[in-house]
């Protein structure tokens, strides 16, 4: 693990600049994504087949692609641990859709705008190294919720039968066992199987992430979410076994995550340190902890708590987990981070199951611009006009002015034609 001491004002604006990413892209992985979008482009099904075996654990044939028939229901533990989940993500969901509203401008024309659903949206859910039945919720639930028809669920072969369930449980019209920048590929410019979408959402790994970068324009896309991250702000009345579990759980995605602890506490940093070796330990997933222990870990000895969050901000985290006095105050000034966990008993793991925000959130520095998927996503914004005669006589010479002004002639007569 990297420890930094941030505690010399000298040194400021160099751990700052070490702690601030941009997510830019990896140029091997660009070049070989290019590649594999251009293959699938020119070959469709056969080569969507060829990439995919040239990776799966499992190889597929053409007739594979799309999952017919319904999956078998998990058990009962399981099938009500789901639907907890789903209500949240649904209720969640359903108080943040964006409603139509209008309104009378100054003169009088009616405005406003309308939010109808996107027709049809593909889905990408990773199943690399564990079926993220979690992830089928926080996208698909969001997807129904906003009223899109055609969902298009695309996940690595072979679909683990929970996670499919989950999938058509969620509202998945359709399911695809592909996965990578060619599942990507599939649903931007369509195959024989596979018809295009005109939206993509979703995590995933670096070369989906790449692959969703460059066909952005082609086809809308969400956020660039890739690997799982944390950032914790700790102070002493922080619990460092707590704190220890919760970066821990987000180490355990494996290769590319990334785990920040920021404290003014020397004694905390050490507690937390030796916890999350303990912990890391005597987890099934020791051998991706260790890849994160090794490359991705960031401890960091602040001034204080002012400046800890200032240096938490700098990051941007995917996610920010506040264990420190005074967590609710800093919460609501807190701008550059994809979700926020207030309080000691705040797990971030809460949020990626049952809380009801969705888990898809930016990360690599993304947080700074970017916001978290919502069933916004699922929908367009449509801008309604309408005037009336009086409206129009009212706001005629301003469009005269303006349009003729920028040598748009034609624009002002179009106005005041409906005068004469």
């Amino acid at each position: 693990m990297t420890i930094i001491d941030a505690r010399e004002k000298k040194d400021a604006a160099r751990v700052v600049a070490q702690l601030t990413r941009r997510p830019e892209p990896d140029p091997e992985v660009r070049a070989k994504v290019e590649k594999i979008i251009a293959e699938v482009r020119r070959g469709g099904d056969a080569a969507l087949v060829r990439i995919s075996n040239r990776f799966a654990a499992k190889t597929i044939r053409k007739a594979d692609l799309k999952v017919s028939g319904k999956f078998r229901a998990p058990s009962g533990e399981v099938k009500r641990a789901l639907a907890l989940a789903e209500r949240n993500i649904a209720e969640f969901a359903t108080a943040t859709r964006p409603r139509a509203w209008a309104k009378r401008n100054r003169e009088g024309a009616s405005t406003g705008e309308n939010f109808p659903a996107l027709g049809r949206v593909g889905v990408y859910v990773p199943g690399g190294t564990a079926p993220l039945v979690s992830t089928a919720l926080m996208t698909v639930v969001l997807a129904r919720v906003a009223g899109v028809k055609e969902i298009v669920a695309c996940t690595p072969a072979p679909v683990n039968p929970v996670l499919g369930w989950a999938l058509q449980k969620a509202g998945a019209t359709e399911i695809y066992q592909v996965g990578g920048a060619q599942a990507v590929a599939a649903m931007t410019y369509g195959t024989k199987t596979i018809r295009p979408v005109e939206k993509i959402c979703g995590p995933g790994n670096a070369w989906v992430v790449e692959a969703k970068r460059q066909v952005f324009g082609t086809v809308g896309i969400d956020l660039l979410p890739g690997p799982s991250e944390i950032a914790v702000v700790a102070d002493e009345s922080a619990r460092p076994e707590w704190v220890a579990a919760d970066l821990v759980a987000q180490a355990e995605h494996g290769v590319g995550s990334q785990i920040y602890l920021l404290t003014p506490s020397m004694k905390v940093l050490a507690w937390v340190m030796a916890g999350v070796l303990s912990q890391s330990a005597r987890q099934p997933r020791v051998k991706y902890l260790r890849d994160v222990l090794k490359k991705g870990a960031v401890l960091v000895r602040t001034r204080n708590l002012k400046q800890a969050v200032e240096l938490a901000e700098a990051i941007a985290p995917e996610h920010l987990s506040l264990q420190c006095r005074g967590a609710k105050k800093i919460a609501e000034k807190i701008r550059c981070a994809g979700a926020v966990f207030v309080g000691n008993f705040s797990a971030v793991a809460l949020g990626d199951y049952v809380a009801g925000p969705s888990h898809t959130l930016p990360t690599g520095g993304a947080g700074r611009a970017f916001a978290g998927l919502r069933v916004e996503d699922f929908v367009k914004r449509v801008s309604v006009v309408e005037y009336g005669a009086g409206a129009v006589r009212r706001s005629a010479r301003a469009v005269g002015i303006l349009a003729r002004l920028e040598r748009l002639d034609a624009h002002a007569d179009s106005v005041e034609t409906r005068q004469r």
